[in-house]
């Protein structure tokens, strides 16, 4: 038996309730950073019931500096490439994990970090509808993306949340795997 339900049609709650459900079967813990999603993963992930036990919290990163000082994402890169970029997404991700470990407990095992261009102009040269999503886990993070997500701001960042999301059910389930 499968760790989720398949479906033809999947809503963002049955994704976020399969990465609650994976998570809490693995024992593990996931903080999130985002920006042009503001808060969306976090309202997924929490509407979840049973949530607490493994959502730490997150924070919102929606200006460039609290990218780098919260989040410790490089200045040099930014300066670079802009905030629209897979290594920001990493970084990001990797922030995550880091703000959301507290003494008490062991490190934060998932990140998960948004960000792109929602519009209504482009933003570093890039499009709207331009999205990376990073995740990081003890092994090491990663970037998916360029995504170029069509529609109105909010179907972009209703997009992201749900691919962000999704591909954190993916990286959970190679987990598992391993």
């Amino acid at each position: 038996m499968s760790a989720f339900l398949a479906r033809n049609t999947e809503t963002l709650l049955d994704i976020a309730a399969d990465v609650i459900q994976l998570l809490k079967s693995s024992n593990a813990t996931v903080g999130v950073a985002e920006s042009l999603t503001a808060g969306g993963v976090m309202v997924a992930l929490t509407s979840v019931p049973g949530a607490s036990a493994v959502f730490l919290g997150g924070v919102v990163s929606y200006a460039t500096p609290l990218k780098q000082t919260l989040l410790s994402v490089d200045a040099t890169l930014i300066a670079k490439e802009g905030v629209i970029h897979e290594e920001v997404a990493s970084q990001m991700a990797e922030g995550a994990r880091r703000i959301t470990t507290h003494d008490d407990a062991p490190p934060t095992t998932w990140g998960v970090g948004t960000t792109g261009v929602a519009g209504p102009d482009k933003q570093d040269g890039k499009a709207v509808g331009t999205v990376y999503i990073g995740i990081a886990s003890p092994t090491g993070s990663k970037a998916f993306g360029p995504f170029n997500f069509p529609g109105t701001r909010e179907r972009i960042r209703e997009a992201t949340v749900m691919e962000a999301l999704a591909r954190l059910r993916e990286e959970l389930m190679k987990a598992r795997q391993a």
